[in-house]
């Protein structure tokens, strides 16, 4: 070995502890950078070399420290319980929030009195004050302005239910945008990772990005991930690739764009831009969600499942009313025809607009019997009435929204909790990252010290002997 080695040698830690220094400071400069996964250098020893030279000797010392490797401490496993568990909570949650803003809209808080059920029992009043005088004509008028009331509150209820809708059909179109456009960011940092790491370069903050925007569709389309041997990743979306390395496949949305398609039975889906009618499978995240609330009554839709109810409690106000006013005359004696009239809760509408058309008495008695409108009164309390059904539809939602929110706390502290560990894992520890930056500098000081001491016996040797 050469006399010369030790300098070699110094000079491998004074390279490689800088490097560790360099990489620490890199820790440090970014210990509350959101996302950051903290690295760590990792050194070995260089082995000897061997040489066939024929006057070679070795003292069996080895020739120094080298750096092997620059490692993000990210935990894969970790990633992709994260991944799972984003995809599951933005399902979830974004069910929960469909049925916090229907029952919201709703409005049959304790006491409400615009609420639908208040206006139902104010009307069913009305009959009864009405019956019970059949003469007095302003008690008509008081009847049929609770009863316009009845059909205004369904009207905005169902514009309510509509408006839904559009809002969230909206929402799920920008979300697709925005999952193409994060695909396409994914792709372009595939290629810049592959370059940098084919040049030896570091591509740990890129890959920190691209982990990051990979979360993000996991939120949004339930992504998960497959890794390939050269560090490009491949994202998949229900089974088919979204990205394929530095390739996007496109996503689109199809069906159903109003809120009366989707009541007609028309489905909203998501699919392939290049491939249309192949749909995309999601099995979770926001706009999985999103499409379960926009998807027919057939298919278990939140909102055309609710707009189906509430149409049911419109036709049976209508078809109860009608059949009961159809029998009764007015106090002139005149046949009472139809009360109500439409096809739905958004179309309900008060066909009688004069008191005098108010028919509350049997024909067999006389126009000033009650006996009807007394019948049509009690149709408040009727097993399967308006009442029942909207009073079902309501604990309905209650239940369910209750339920919905539940389980989407339950999966934001699963999702939480695995986050919190991942933090853990891949986050600066400032303290942690101080120490090891003072072990270096001290391993530098003394790599350097190794080479003074060297050249100190160098000097002596080449120009002290033989003086």
């Amino acid at each position: 070995m050469s006399t010369f080695s030790g300098i070699s040698t110094a000079l491998s830690s004074l390279i490689a502890q800088r490097q560790a220094i360099n990489v620490a400071a890199q820790n440090l400069a970014n210990v509350n950078t959101v996302g950051y996964t903290r690295q760590r250098a990792n050194m070995v020893a260089a082995a000897g070399t061997d040489t066939a030279a024929f006057f070679s000797r070795t003292d069996g010392v080895g020739n120094g420290v080298r750096i092997n490797s620059i490692d993000r401490l990210a935990d894969a496993f970790v990633d992709a319980r994260l991944r799972s568990a984003t995809g599951s909570a933005g399902y979830l949650m974004s069910r929960a929030q469909a049925y916090v803003t229907l029952e919201s809209s709703f409005g049959e808080g304790s006491g409400a009195k615009d609420a639908l059920s208040a206006q139902l029992g104010q009307m069913w009043n009305a009959w009864q004050e009405a019956a019970n005088n059949p003469a007095e004509a302003s008690n008509k008028a008081v009847l049929l302005t609770q009863s316009q009331q009845v059909v205004d509150k369904l009207h905005t209820l169902s514009q309510s239910i509509s408006t839904q809708w559009k809002n969230t059909h909206s929402s799920v179109s920008n979300m697709v945008d925005q999952v193409n456009s994060t695909a396409a960011s994914i792709a372009d940092l595939n290629a810049k990772i592959l370059a940098l790491q084919a040049n030896g370069q570091p591509a740990g903050e890129l890959q920190d990005l691209r982990d990051q925007l990979i979360t993000q569709l996991s939120d949004s389309v339930g992504a998960t991930t497959s890794t390939r041997p050269d560090g490009q990743i491949d994202v998949m979306v229900g089974g088919n690739a979204l990205v394929s390395g530095n390739r996007v496949s496109q996503l689109s949305l199809s069906g159903a764009t109003t809120y009366a398609e989707a009541a007609a039975g028309t489905g909203i889906t998501l699919q392939w831009s290049d491939h249309p009618s192949v749909p995309v499978a999601l099995t979770g995240g926001a706009v999985a969600g999103h499409l379960s609330t926009l998807a027919p009554a057939t298919d278990g839709g939140i909102l055309a499942s609710a707009g189906a109810q509430l149409d049911a409690v419109a036709m049976k106000l209508m078809n109860d009313v009608n059949a009961l006013h159809q029998t009764a005359v007015t106090v002139g004696g005149s046949a009472g025809g139809a009360f109500f009239s439409g096809t739905s809760a958004a179309d309900i509408r008060l066909v009688v607009t004069d008191p005098a058309d108010v028919a509350v008495a049997d024909p067999a008695i006389g126009g000033y019997d009650g006996t009807i409108g007394l019948a049509i009164s009690r149709l408040a309390t009727a097993p399967g009435g308006a009442d029942d059904l909207w009073g079902r539809l309501v604990v309905d939602t209650g239940s369910r929204t209750a339920a919905a929110i539940s389980s989407a706390t339950v999966a934001e502290q699963a999702r939480s909790s695995i986050e919190s560990e991942q933090i853990a894992g891949a986050s600066v520890d400032a303290d942690e990252e101080t120490v090891n930056l003072m072990t270096f500098q001290r391993a530098y000081q003394a790599a350097a010290r190794v080479m003074t001491t060297i050249d100190e016996i160098l000097d002596t040797l080449i120009n002290r002997m033989a003086v």
